[in-house]
């Protein structure tokens, strides 16, 4: 039963991860034609739709968002805040590029518990925290375009995602379906302020695909849960790091993106010092 639920773990980890990868470069291609805000707000509608089954038999989740309720707003602000920089710098940069950057998040949180969380970080971490910087700078490269606004807003994009990973920690009280239905909210409202300025009336097959966004999100997000919830974490946390082979593989495919060496070299550091810091955070624990 144990290598049943190991086996079963892994592959709806690896959709999840997927299903993530194939939302984001939908993404990628209807964000060329309609704005980052009608992006976000079709999305998240269509995912409320889905969700609102659930919600419907829990009312306790909005009787709960008062009582944190400045830090349910500042996760809602980030999570909105950090899709908008990931579809943003899509727009202008390959899939797998940025999600080179976005490899960096766990990192980040490493470096941000400190200060916000008051952790205490060994030498071990801090040499990780500061190798992994190192894949960073190797994957920016000395090249000009490396450093162009792009490729400095997924980066900070990962920052606030790495942010939001923080927010979700310090509300562990808080259950999952309650965090995904703010967080649903948040981004549609920051959606909907842009409207009245950038809106574009879609195709009927483009409001399917819009449509589809908070759809395969929402199976990559319950994909995810289920995987943790049979399996146990330290066994499938390490395949969130296969969204950068789906990346790889969707933007050849669909637009022939084919990232550089440096790029390679710098996510295997990253990963590698991500996956010690995950491991060396079981032992401990």
């Amino acid at each position: 039963m144990a290598l049943d639920n190991t086996r079963t773990g892994i592959l709806f980890m690896n959709v999840g991860m997927l299903l993530f990868t194939m939302n984001d470069a939908i993404g990628k291609w209807l964000v060329q034609d309609y704005s980052v805000g009608q992006l976000l707000f079709i999305r998240s509608v269509a995912a409320l739709v889905v969700l609102m089954p659930l919600i419907r038999n829990r009312p306790d989740i909005w009787r709960k968002l008062p009582e944190r309720k400045g830090l349910h707003l500042l996760r809602m602000v980030l999570v909105a805040s950090e899709v908008a920089c990931f579809y943003w710098a899509v727009r202008y940069i390959p899939l797998a590029d940025a999600f080179m950057y976005y490899l960096a998040a766990p990192i980040f949180v490493a470096a941000l518990s400190i200060p916000l969380l008051r952790e205490r970080v060994g030498l071990h971490r801090w040499s990780a925290i500061l190798i992994g910087f190192v894949g960073v700078i190797i994957i920016l490269g000395p090249g000009q375009a490396s450093f162009s606004l792009p490729a400095l807003i997924a980066i900070l994009g990962s920052v606030v995602l790495a942010l939001m990973m923080v927010m979700t920690r310090i509300l562990t009280d808080v259950d999952g379906l309650a965090l995904i239905t703010y967080q649903t909210v948040g981004v549609a409202i920051a959606g909907a302020a842009t409207l009245p300025f950038y809106w574009v009336t879609p195709s009927f097959p483009d409001f399917l695909f819009l449509c589809g966004l908070g759809l395969v999100a929402m199976a990559g997000h319950f994909s995810i849960n289920h995987a943790f919830r049979i399996c146990e974490a330290n066994v499938v946390a390490p395949f969130q790091y296969t969204t950068l082979l789906w990346a790889f593989l969707l933007g050849y495919f669909i637009w022939g993106d084919v990232p550089t060496a440096q790029g390679w070299i710098g996510s295997a550091i990253i990963i590698a010092s991500g996956l010690y810091i995950y491991v060396r955070e079981r032992k401990k624990s």
